[in-house]
């Protein structure tokens, strides 16, 4: 049976239900939409999510000229970005944030899900300098049982990290509520909280596996 789910139940979650992502999302959900467009798709859409998740960050006035006269701008107040996905799937929504903000850094966390437990393993983990002074957004498709997204979070908060943004495309309501629990500082932004899982730790009705549909390795 189904989860009865509500999203206002959890403080942290974020839903981004904008248009153009709810559009481009059910493309890539179809079975028919070959890697190539799935690919693209999601670029497109984490460049969308991203741009609702920097809508608060702070500005500063700054005098400038234009070609016609003197003015006073808005620029952002400096904030230092990380970018962390978390391997391999991440790395499918990394281009499209860094369409947005070029000059942020970029880390890695490697994590797989074991197909037996279901529960993470870190294999890898490099991330930029200065992490207790940046906001690190943490690109994951998918939130499924939470496990790997609460041990990269983990990790982020071991190594000095203060202040996390996790970015994932499908969620379900297992994932969502395990990282709540585990880390309530912890923003969460989505695009959809799914039905539930599956008895194989599968988003339903989901995507599939975003890691082999954006690779190729079906």
């Amino acid at each position: 049976m189904p989860d009865i789910f509500h999203p206002s139940d959890v403080p942290s979650l974020h839903l981004v239900n904008h248009p153009l992502i709810q559009h481009k999302l059910t493309i890539m959900r179809m079975k028919e939409t070959g890697t190539k467009e799935f690919r693209e798709l999601l670029s497109e859409i984490s460049m969308l999510m991203a741009y609702e998740i920097t809508r608060d960050f702070p500005l500063r006035d700054v005098e400038i000229e234009t070609p016609v006269a003197p003015c006073c701008g808005k620029m952002l107040e400096g904030k230092k970005l990380g970018i962390v996905p978390i391997l391999r799937a991440g790395l499918g929504m990394l281009d499209g944030i860094l369409m947005l903000v070029p000059a942020a850094r970029v880390g890695h966390i490697g994590l797989y899900r074991d197909p037996e437990t279901l529960a993470p393993v870190e294999y890898y983990a490099k991330l930029p300098s200065g992490v207790e002074d940046r906001t690190l957004i943490v690109p994951d498709p998918m939130l499924a049982t939470g496990g790997s997204a609460s041990a990269a979070l983990a990790l982020l908060k071991e190594k000095g990290a203060k202040n996390i943004i996790l970015m994932c495309l499908v969620s379900a309501p297992e994932g969502v509520r395990r990282v709540a629990a585990d880390h309530p500082d912890v923003p969460i932004y989505v695009a959809a909280v799914d039905e539930c899982l599956n008895s194989h730790g599968y988003i339903v009705p989901g995507l599939g596996d975003a890691g082999d549909r954006i690779f190729g390795t079906l």
